[in-house]
């Protein structure tokens, strides 16, 4: 078998077409990689603060609050919940949106992105305990009290619909709250977005802050509350700027009080939101960089059959098999060479780039930039096994060639460019181009409203799931051109 890889590393070195093809994958990567990409007007202010669990969040509400020195609970009724929508004609649309949030919370302090908990009445989604941004659990769906009980390091979130009869929601451990946190109402409305279309294309998105208004009575405490009236703040309020949202405002009528503002206490993410851009933007070569690699590795096998070598190379080694698994091997270790050197310049350059154009590029574990960079090379190198097999079954180069771009690249490209929501996921479940969402370094969450689409860097299988997809066809397709290649004369 090592004679064999030296031979097949000894043609694809030695053809010239295909070495330049091979840099010109390369460069594809990296070239379309650094050319493309959002700008925008972000500098250091544009920085998302981060929440326990080290990942980027938005932490931006309006709050009513007090000190709680220990344990204690609050208690209290949403009495109204209404929103608005700004309109492009400049009169707003009465409308609460899905994930517009009015609740009870208690919080390390008012530092965006301390750790907290929180029980809360939503736009369309019902009640909710909601903790440390990224966690989630439901609750009854037609409720208007709720009740947040602390004790130590546990909080308990409750409803009811009656304020007699209560309902635990979720009991969650805070193991770094301190003993001192500030308690108290708040209200936070996302920001709207909408899916417009043009046509037959994907859809694309349009939006603006929206707001909230609740009002809260039958107000009451119990436990080591200090202080005497609620301080009234917006959490991370910004000002300025044509699409600013409004300032929040705290009024008191009685013992019932009315919170209005914008915001959400929730993991941020890219996309429609408009909190940044995801990573895989750098990425976006791959497609015409798979193209060239995919040339050269059916031609690795047709080109034989064309020149008539193959007989050859059959004669010297009978073990059609092995020859098979040895050009598969050779194209494809090189390929995921030139994968991996390419997404790694590209992802550490890419950034640079983007920042310097004004665009806020989101923070990327260290772990999804290596899946990312090795990621990309399995996808060339897996693209390129698939490529080979596609050569040996059916051994004329334009007709392989072609069959490789269009079973692996142009469902991607039909995907983000033409192609509405639901068959460009279809397509990218089922076809090797499955494999691209290898490249997703953007999350998912099912508490948050946006565009999860793969024009916005996401995919509908995950990773390694999509990955899997690949590798599967390029198994099956090797194993068809095996049987062929050992069923049938050269």
């Amino acid at each position: 078998m090592t004679r064999l890889l030296r031979s097949e590393w000894t043609k694809l070195r030695t053809v010239r077409g295909w070495v330049v093809a091979l840099a010109l994958a390369f460069v594809a990567v990296v070239g379309l990689g650094l050319a493309s990409g959002p700008g925008g007007t972000c500098d250091d202010s544009c920085a998302l603060p981060t929440g326990p669990d080290g990942g980027e969040v938005t932490d931006r509400f309006t709050f009513a609050h007090r000190p709680l020195a220990g344990d204690g609970s609050i208690t209290a009724r949403v009495a109204s919940f209404t929103g608005q929508i700004p309109t492009p004609e400049g009169e707003p649309r009465r409308e609460l949106v899905g994930w517009a949030k009015a609740g009870l919370i208690v919080k390390d302090g008012t530092r965006q992105g301390s750790t907290y908990a929180a029980v809360l009445l939503t736009g369309a989604h019902g009640v909710r305990v909601q903790h440390d941004f990224i966690h989630d659990t439901a609750g009854p769906a037609d409720t208007r009290w709720l009740r947040l009980t602390r004790a130590g390091d546990t909080v308990t979130g409750a409803a009811s619909a009656d304020g007699v009869r209560w309902t635990t929601v979720a009991t969650v451990r805070l193991p770094d709250l301190p003993s001192t946190v500030e308690a108290g109402l708040f209200v936070a409305s996302p920001q709207f977005s909408e899916t417009t279309r043009d046509g037959i294309g994907p859809a694309g998105a349009s939006g603006s802050p929206s707001e909230a208004t609740a009002t809260f009575d039958s107000i009451t405490t119990d436990g080591a509350w200090t202080g005497t009236g609620w301080t009234g703040e917006g959490i991370g309020s910004r000002d300025g700027g044509p699409a600013a949202p409004p300032p929040p405002t705290v009024e008191r009528a009685g013992d019932a009080v009315t919170l209005t503002g914008s915001g959400d206490i929730a993991p941020a993410v890219a996309g429609a939101s408009g909190l940044g851009t995801s990573l895989t933007q750098t990425l976006v070569g791959t497609f015409l960089g798979l193209v060239f690699v995919l040339v050269v590795a059916t031609m690795s096998v047709t080109a034989e059959y064309r020149a008539g070598l193959i007989r050859t190379t059959l004669a010297a080694n009978p073990s059609r098999g092995r020859i098979l698994a040895a050009k598969a091997t050779v194209v494809g270790a090189v390929s995921f060479v030139v994968g991996v050197l390419a997404a790694a310049v590209v992802v550490t350059a890419g950034r640079t780039v983007l920042e310097g154009n004004g665009a806020y590029v989101n923070a990327t574990p260290t772990g999804t930039v290596l899946r990312l960079v090795f990621g990309t090379g399995a996808l060339l190198a897996v693209a390129a096994v698939l490529g080979v097999g596609l050569g040996a079954l059916v051994r004329r180069g334009a007709v392989a060639v072609t069959a490789a771009v269009v079973t692996v690249v142009l469902p991607y490209l039909l995907a983000v460019t033409v192609l509405p929501d639901a068959a460009a996921d279809w397509l990218l479940r089922v076809t090797p181009a499955a494999a691209f969402a290898v490249q997703q370094s953007a999350h998912e969450y099912a508490q948050v409203d946006n565009l999860y689409v793969v024009a916005s860097g996401y995919f509908p299988l995950p990773p390694w799931g999509g990955f899997a997809v690949l590798a599967g066809w390029a198994a099956l397709t090797l194993g068809l051109a095996w049987s062929r290649l050992r069923g049938a004369d050269a």
